[in-house]
């Protein structure tokens, strides 16, 4: 994929000293190995509403579900600044075209989740909120790929997250064509093993939403489309689910593979699915004999080769 993805991302991880102690959580993973692929869109969320570095830290305080921003010594109400500019901001942030975001951890104004709470503004403090940009953005866009920089230290969510910014940005890409009932058809049967992997129950739903797909408007059909699709991808895949899609895909070569070959496959799945092997091993064996076969339906599946391979993200066990 030659045109970069735009990704939204809270700014200190690209090492822009704008946080509250004027420093920086620079995180080079995702500027240094992502950046080779992702067209970063910056976020200061207490610098853009106008606050100053460095600055006074502040903290959630009361309802979990609908809480205040304050600073957290003198007491400075900042929730309604927040509010208002987060509103704007992520109205802004529709002409970006973005594909995703990557929050910083832990943030009253950027964390995703287990952001502290203090219920009563004392000293007692729960891990239950969301940062008050963060809560507003994936609320205006709740179909979008998200995740905080703590969480992409986890090699399945990090691989989860990256799969599913690659598949959003193909379909949009889809979209850019316009709605036709052939191009969701192409897309479709070329995500089935990469969907299959994640949730057989949603890949059924979306073998209905595509076979009953001209008995509607289109424009429904594509946003039943892909919602049921975002939601599927936000499943995380597991060593069972990549397994019976691998043994699926061994049942197009029986007339190609001899008897041992195809002894040796079952076994290198089997390994996988014990974890005792990465998912690199099968699908690079299955990827020389796709090529060698010329098996022209799984030469246009994205499961073996959903993102680059210089990404190494299937190569832990």
């Amino acid at each position: 994929m030659e045109e970069k993805i735009r990704i939204g991302v809270s700014f200190c991880l690209l090492g822009s000293k704008v946080r509250y102690d004027g420093g920086h959580q620079h995180d080079h993973f995702i500027t240094d190995t992502l950046g080779k692929y992702l067209d970063f869109v910056s976020v200061c969320p207490e610098v853009e509403c106008g606050l100053p570095v460095p600055r006074e830290t502040m903290r959630l305080v009361g309802d979990p579900e609908n809480p205040g921003l304050v600073t957290f010594k003198s007491n400075i109400d900042y929730t309604e600044r927040m509010l208002s500019w987060a509103a704007q901001r992520v109205r802004e942030l529709e002409q970006e075209g973005l594909h995703g975001f990557i929050f910083k951890s832990k943030s009253p104004s950027c964390g995703m989740e287990r952001v502290k709470v203090y219920p009563d503004g004392g000293k007692s403090m729960i891990r239950t909120g969301i940062g008050m940009f963060a809560r507003a953005f994936m609320e205006h866009f709740p179909l979008l790929p998200v995740e905080d920089d703590s969480r992409l230290h986890d090699i399945q969510l990090r691989e989860n997250f990256i799969e599913r910014i690659f598949v959003y940005k193909r379909w949009r890409n889809l979209l850019k064509t316009g709605k036709s009932l052939r191009g969701l058809v192409d897309f479709h049967v070329a995500h089935k093993l990469l969907i299959m992997a994640h949730s057989q129950g949603h890949y059924r739903i979306l073998g209905r939403i595509v076979a009953h797909a001209g008995q509607g408007a289109m424009t429904n059909v594509f946003a039943g489309y892909e919602k049921t699709l975002m939601e599927a991808l936000k499943r995380k895949s597991t060593a069972r689910r990549n397994a019976d899609v691998l043994f699926h895909m061994l049942g197009f070569f029986k007339k190609q593979l001899s008897a041992f070959e195809k002894e040796e496959m079952v076994e290198i799945i089997e390994q996988y699915r014990k974890e005792l092997i990465p998912l690199i091993v099968p699908v690079t064996l299955f990827r020389h004999y796709i090529r060698k076969f010329g098996i022209s339906y799984l030469e246009g599946q994205f499961y073996t080769n959903p993102y680059p391979l210089e990404l190494k993200l299937r190569n832990h066990a």
